[in-house]
């Protein structure tokens, strides 16, 4: 059985998850590996086959999406010759996790596949919603289109939607408090981050950021490259985490017992969406990084509480669940419309 499994490489999220993936895949099939986007600071270890452009979008230093810089990239001749060059149809099962040349190659070729990423969960009607109209939205829906959809979120609002894939080396992480607050931001420049929180004194921060190679020391501030062995360290060692409302990193606080505080990105309506989720949980949120959050800030570092969730290792069991159908040779239903 041949599987080509694709996945979205902007950003570090959709990686992360796949490193947990793949080895399950490898043991059911040949195994083929496509990634598109070039925002991501990880690499997942492995061959990867077709490593193509995609459609990337470019962060800001302010808090969002920088859309003049999104635009500029876009090559529509280049998206659709990438299109024309996948033997999408040479594949028995084609897993899509958010990666859109495969879902429109799949699409045009009139071909089934199994969408199985955070973005079905936050399109799902049963999932919290930031507003009922956004015009993100629509681009979110129609990014990488598919019929066949299961998704992951914070909670499983419904059959078709599963908890977070926590990293193996997460779950065995040792879980102690050095009283630092560990702070990922990729959307804020680092100067902005510093100045901010800077003028709380009261605790230690470790900020992780890809506009540095090496180790900075700022009094209670310290600066670190992204690596992931560094901020699995220091995030199971925090006192409490502040990120931006992303999906993986926020489920991985919650599953470490973590306090947490997130920042939406502007004008990505997935974050804000993970936002309202999270707020709804108990999870403090705030609108964007400044000076008038300050208080907010101090606050929630005085505030023990913890939101208790329950993230088993069901990765496994999921797989199996959503590729019987295809081991079965039977049509795999439509679970999400």
């Amino acid at each position: 059985m041949r599987i080509l499994y694709a996945i979205q490489g902007t950003g570090n999220g959709h990686l992360t998850r796949a490193k947990e993936i793949i080895p399950i895949l490898q043991q059911k099939g040949n195994l083929d590996i496509l990634t598109s986007g070039s925002e991501s600071n990880l690499d997942i270890g492995l061959d990867i086959k077709y490593k193509l452009k995609g459609l990337n979008f470019t962060l800001g230093k302010n808090g969002g999406i920088d859309f003049i810089a999104s635009l500029k990239k876009i090559k529509l001749y280049r998206f659709y010759k990438e299109i024309q060059s996948l033997p999408i149809k040479e594949y028995d099962i084609i897993i899509n996790d958010f990666e859109p040349l495969s879902a429109w190659a799949a699409k045009l070729n009139n071909i089934n596949i199994i969408s199985l990423s955070h973005q079905n969960a936050v399109l799902d009607t049963a999932s919290p919603k930031y507003k009922k109209f956004n015009f993100e939205k629509l681009i979110l829906k129609y990014y990488a289109p598919a019929n066949i959809k299961f998704g992951f979120h914070f909670k499983s609002y419904n059959s078709a939607i599963f908890t977070p894939i926590i990293r193996k080396k997460i779950r065995a992480k040792k879980i102690t408090n050095k009283g630092h607050i560990t702070v990922y931001l990729p959307s804020y420049k680092v100067a902005k981050i510093v100045k901010i929180i800077s003028k709380i004194p009261i605790v230690k921060w470790h900020i992780f950021s890809n506009e540095t190679k090496k180790l900075i020391l700022k009094k209670n501030i310290t600066i670190y490259p992204i690596d992931e062995f560094n901020f699995i360290e220091s995030m199971a060692s925090s006192a409490g985490v502040l990120c931006g409302a992303g999906f993986e990193t926020p489920s991985e606080a919650l599953f470490l017992n973590k306090k947490l505080m997130v920042i939406p990105m502007k004008n990505q309506y997935e974050q804000q969406c993970n936002a309202f989720a999270l707020k709804k949980m108990g999870v403090t949120v705030i609108k964007k990084l400044s000076t008038k959050r300050i208080n907010k800030i101090t606050k929630w570092i005085h505030n023990d509480v913890i939101i208790p969730v329950d993230y088993p290792d069901n990765t496994e069991n999921i797989l199996n669940t959503i590729l019987l159908p295809y081991e079965n040779q039977t049509m795999l239903p439509t679970i999400l419309s």
